[in-house]
């Protein structure tokens, strides 16, 4: 690595850590740390939203898939739209009205304990996969740039985030979120402008190439897939725009990465906007990152490359990307490209590891010290303040730990994409179900719900791991586990709830 990338990446990279330390202070509370004291302006929440979404796993995931295929996952990001304006127009008052920051404190009133407990380790299990994958693509550049060990970098940078999330809190995250989202669009910007006039025929030769490069179903480059409606064993077009609706209704719904951000904008007319503006804005960069996916493939055809053919060989498309950014970059944009990188993942990892700490200060300790909050006491004051602040800043520590083992796992993953996909699906899949039986019918009592979830999670544990399991084969294609899942905990606790309610 040359002396300018060095600088480069170091400036970037060190000043947002930096960033992020500068807003600790000694005398802050546990609400202003997790919800910032609800004193961010609407536009840097969006951003902050905006860079939740796009993680690494965007960056390096979605020109991996559409270099070694087409754009067809680019039909997940159309979904957006459909999420983020129910979420401005039901989600941000509903949840600006209550007065916790946890976004499962209401299955608790709704269902009972079991509920929340039940909805918050789902959210756990779904971000601790979800930082795995994010800090394995993070290391992948430096990998390939200065051939350090991948599980060195993954605990060296994962310590650097846990460092400054756990001093500034909610405040610290949503600003250098803010900074890392324009970081990193101005990166991807830089790197397709740099793909596109490397043609030696012009810019308009690297999408003729694609377009003109056919596989054996007669889809070239470009293609969101087959318009099959009855093929649901295979990602379609439809198989991918249902499970995008549903993971995305989940995601802005009641993930608690969305939901506390709801929290921290001055005033819900800006939650508002936020949300609206996180999530739109979310679908022209991701058509940029497909774009210069397809772009490294015509590009490689012009130019071939021995260890770009060992990446197709051995099906590591993911890694093609960060090869190109080390080895065909003018000096200089190779460090803003892979800070550019470092920024969208970072920004993802800071939220889940302080999201995290949040639920299990909320939904966990609280619950095991509920003396704390006698009748009459504030647990912003004195020794209940200081013990919520150590517990939110060692359950940081404790949160990103997890998601070095479980990027040291991912090591020998084709695709980090379908492996985030997959694992969200079985984490996550009970979810929204639950909360829309809790948000849509007064009539669902305990009972229901729980035979609900109950047989919501025997549709997801069939339709994802049957071949672990040994059952049948569902001939349905894994990401449909969330979708039918969430759609079988609604209609059986929903029926069964009004079966008793007629009889009664």
């Amino acid at each position: 690595m040359n002396i300018i990338d060095l600088i480069v990446f170091l400036v970037f990279t060190g000043g947002i850590v930096l960033m992020g330390s500068l807003f600790y202070k000694k005398d802050t509370s546990a609400k202003e740390f997790t919800n910032a004291g609800r004193s961010i302006p609407g536009w840097v929440v969006g951003m902050s939203i905006f860079s939740t979404y796009v993680s690494s796993i965007s960056y390096l995931g979605n020109p991996g898939k559409a270099y070694a295929g087409d754009w067809n996952p680019f039909v997940f990001g159309l979904s957006i739209p459909i999420a983020c304006w129910i979420a401005a127009k039901w989600f941000v008052p509903f949840y600006r009205s209550h007065s916790s920051v946890s976004a499962y404190a209401f299955l608790e009133e709704r269902f009972g304990a079991w509920a929340r407990i039940y909805a918050s380790a789902c959210y756990l299990l779904t971000q601790i996969a979800r930082m795995g994958s994010i800090l394995f693509l993070l290391a992948m550049p430096m990998n390939i740039l200065m051939d350090w060990d991948l599980r060195t970098v993954i605990i060296i940078t994962s310590a650097a985030i846990i460092f400054y999330s756990m001093l500034g809190g909610m405040k610290a995250v949503i600003w250098t979120e803010a900074i890392q989202g324009f970081i990193l669009i101005g990166g991807a910007l830089v790197c397709l402008g740099v793909l596109l006039f490397s043609m030696p025929d012009g810019p308009m030769q690297a999408l003729e190439i694609a377009w003109n490069t056919v596989d054996d179903a007669g889809r070239n480059k470009f293609s969101l897939g087959s318009f099959a409606a009855d093929d649901l064993a295979h990602s379609t077009f439809w198989v991918c725009l249902i499970y995008g609706i549903f993971i995305n209704l989940q995601n802005y719904g009641i993930d608690q990465n969305y939901v506390q951000r709801y929290h921290t904008a001055k005033t819900e007319k800006e939650a508002k906007h936020a949300a609206l503006f996180g999530g739109w804005l979310y679908i022209p960069v991701s058509a940029l990152f497909f774009l210069i996916g397809t772009c490294l493939f015509s590009y490689y055809r012009v130019f071939p490359d021995a260890e770009v053919a060992a990446f197709e060989a051995n099906g590591k498309a993911d890694y093609v990307f960060p090869y190109f950014m080390v080895h065909s970059l003018p000096q200089g944009l190779t460090g803003l490209l892979i800070a550019s990188v470092f920024a969208a993942g970072m920004s993802t990892v800071a939220t889940s590891v302080t999201s995290c700490s949040t639920i299990f200060l909320t939904d966990y300790w609280m619950r095991m010290r509920r003396h704390v909050h006698r009748k009459g006491s504030n647990h912003d004051d004195g020794i209940g303040n200081r013990e919520y602040l150590l517990v939110l800043k060692v359950s940081s520590v404790a949160v990103g730990v997890l998601g070095i083992l479980v990027a040291l796992a991912l090591v020998n993953v084709d695709s980090i994409l379908d492996a985030w996909w997959k694992l969200s699906s079985i984490f996550s899949g009970g979810m929204l179900g639950l909360f829309l039986l809790g948000y849509l019918s007064q009539k669902v009592r305990n009972i229901h719900a729980l035979l609900g979830v109950l047989c919501g999670f025997a549709v997801i544990a069939w339709i994802s791991a049957w071949e672990w399991l040994g059952l049948p084969d569902p001939g349905l294609h894994s990401y449909l586990a969330i979708v039918l899942g969430t759609m079988t905990i609604f209609v059986v606790g929903f029926f069964i709830a009004l079966v008793f309610h007629k009889k009664k």
